[in-house]
């Protein structure tokens, strides 16, 4: 058998039991697997609200306003007549779509270019990597704050891409130079000696060698961006720059909370919305430990 076969077999034998040992750790771990089915169940509920409930989600009934939980509605309704039950549903489903979409397209902006930086190394590292600095160093909120006001001012997406899209751009940072530095590591091992030596293309090399021994750590650092996402929408949300209050999330809810009686007389329109999103963010980080502690070698049950 030539050596560059061996090396890629011994390579895809350490990857498969890499994640068979971690599968087999993060199983053991009570708590993560709790969260993650919680976590399952919520996007599953919130995507198929549609079939859960058949109340119109922006109907207005002012005959039913500040209606307290009852077998009609469970969770009782809001100043405009809304059953809160089916806003829950439906502003689960906005927040989660908000919070996956943004992680997905950061992971993957920030998995390339820190691939690349890593790989390439010289003046295209350089290049990159201050390109990288200099989004760091933008205040994050602030710049969220301002292009979502711009992308929605020009009309031409809706209030949920919006900040779809700004999450996209300026979240990609983090993700770009952890990538970066485990690339840095992992470029000298054998197995990517013997791909180029074989004629691998550069990009070959970072898709089928580089980035499934880097996809741990990826994993691990979006689950924390997804939790960091819902966080961020309902925080925006609440102060009323986030997604339109035609639209239900669980973060405009929050924003009946502002009123001193909603507050304080009618919990039913504002503690569902605020339970979903702290078990979520709860679950989220909860498995996301669970994760870089079965990825983790120096842990051993």
């Amino acid at each position: 058998m030539e050596p560059t076969v061996q090396t890629n077999i011994k390579k895809q034998q350490k990857f498969d039991s890499t994640w068979t040992i971690a599968r087999k750790k993060f199983m053991k771990r009570k708590l993560a697997m709790i969260s993650l089915g919680f976590l399952l169940f919520i996007i599953f509920v919130s995507f198929i609200a549609p079939y859960v409930t058949s109340d119109d989600v922006t109907r207005i009934d002012m005959q039913n306003i500040n209606q307290e939980p009852s077998s009609e509605h469970w969770l009782g309704t809001d100043r405009n007549g809304r059953d809160v039950f089916t806003r829950t549903l439906y502003g689960g489903r906005v927040s989660l779509t908000i919070g996956l979409t943004s992680m997905f397209f950061v992971t993957l902006i920030g998995s390339t270019v820190g691939s690349i930086a890593g790989y390439y190394g010289g003046w295209v590292d350089n290049l990159l990597m201050r390109f990288t600095d200099f989004i760091l160093t933008l205040p994050f909120m602030v710049f969220v704050i301002v292009l979502n006001a711009i992308l929605i001012g020009m009309g031409k997406v809706t209030g949920m891409w919006s900040l779809i899209i700004v999450f996209s751009l300026l979240g990609w940072g983090g993700v770009a130079r952890i990538v970066r530095g485990k690339i840095l590591s992992e470029k000298e091992n054998e197995y990517v000696l013997a791909a180029r030596s074989i004629g691998c293309r550069p990009s070959q090399t970072i898709i089928k060698h580089l980035l499934p021994n880097v996809m741990t750590t990826i994993i691990v650092q979006a689950t924390l961006l997804l939790a960091a996402y819902i966080v961020a929408e309902a925080g925006l949300s609440f102060i009323g720059i986030g997604v339109p209050v035609e639209i239900p999330s669980w973060g405009n809810m929050l924003m009946e909370a502002r009123q001193t009686d909603v507050l304080q007389n009618k919990p039913w329109i504002w503690v569902p919305p605020a339970v979903c999103i702290t078990l979520t963010i709860l679950s989220i980080n909860f498995v996301g430990e669970g994760l870089k502690d079965a990825f983790d070698p120096k842990t051993t049950k």
